[in-house]
């Protein structure tokens, strides 16, 4: 699949409402997951896939395709969506989430699910995995790209840093990484557990090119997806402002659903909120 530019705004807007529907259902029908988090990506993943990326879901094998790394590994309710939704599998198998006999695990699992780049969950592991990726890309001589979303509680992990301070010296500007920056993580606020702010600051002196956007604007996102495309000799980092919970009124913003379903009370609720008759 080339990237797609001429998807609108509307269809990728459809597209993360449905999104946001599997990961309630998804999460609620096991009784566990990480839905908060979930939420506040959608909109960015729902983006690269459908509007930037370059891959092929009848071969997600392909050499020349673009690579995504998702090392928030939690929120892979969101990446399965997705990947189901792009025809890497069923959307059907979205419902055998975190079961035993299962391909869909609670964290990504490369050699259980299409698509998966590489298996994430141990927090600060992945963006390191993705700046291997890229200069091996840049090693081979292709032109991909690689693309990584990192949380804001993630970013209190050294190994993030080590990984921006190597990605700025190899000049791998086919890396772009997109904080998820909704301000929560599973204690309590961002700032108040481990402050990582001034966010934008830190990744500019570590030599990256910089862009703070809306992560629920989808103008924005495809803006900054577009210029890290143009950025030459240096990682881009898109810092997107988000929303925890974003799209259903009593989870937005509320740390409660860190790595806590919803009640099938909640969902019917929940779903209604989101378009769907219940």
């Amino acid at each position: 699949m080339e990237r797609n530019r001429d998807i609108d705004n509307s269809t990728l807007r459809a597209i993360a409402r449905e999104v946001r529907k599997d990961i309630l259902k998804m999460t609620t029908n096991v009784n566990s997951g990480h839905p908060g988090g979930s939420m506040s990506v959608a909109d960015i993943l729902v983006t690269l896939y459908y509007y930037k990326m370059r891959h092929n879901p009848d071969n997600p094998k392909w050499e020349e395709r673009d690579r995504f790394v998702l090392s928030k590994g939690h929120v892979s309710p969101a990446l399965y969506s997705v990947l189901a939704r792009c025809g890497y599998f069923s959307v059907e198998d979205l419902m055998t989430f975190r079961k035993i006999d299962g391909n869909l695990q609670g964290h990504p699992d490369m050699l259980k699910t299409p698509g998966i780049e590489i298996s994430t969950g141990s927090l600060g592991l992945g963006i390191g995995a993705a700046v291997g990726m890229a200069l091996g890309l840049k090693l081979s001589g292709f032109d991909s790209r690689v693309y990584c979303v990192i949380g804001d509680g993630e970013a209190q992990e050294g190994s993030v840093w080590e990984a921006s301070m190597a990605a700025f010296h190899y000049n791998l500007d086919n890396l772009c990484v997109i904080l998820d920056n909704n301000n929560l993580q599973i204690d309590g606020p961002v700032d108040e557990v481990m402050s990582i702010y001034p966010a934008m600051e830190k990744w500019k002196a570590f030599g990256w090119h910089v862009i703070e956007i809306n992560g629920h604007d989808f103008n924005e996102i495809r803006a900054a997806l577009d210029e890290a495309d143009t950025v030459k000799y240096k990682p881009t980092m898109i810092v997107a402002k988000t929303v925890k919970g974003k799209g259903v009124s009593f989870m937005e913003n509320r740390a409660e659903w860190h790595g806590k379903a919803l009640s099938p009370e909640q969902l019917k609720e929940a779903l209604k909120e989101l378009g769907e008759l219940v």
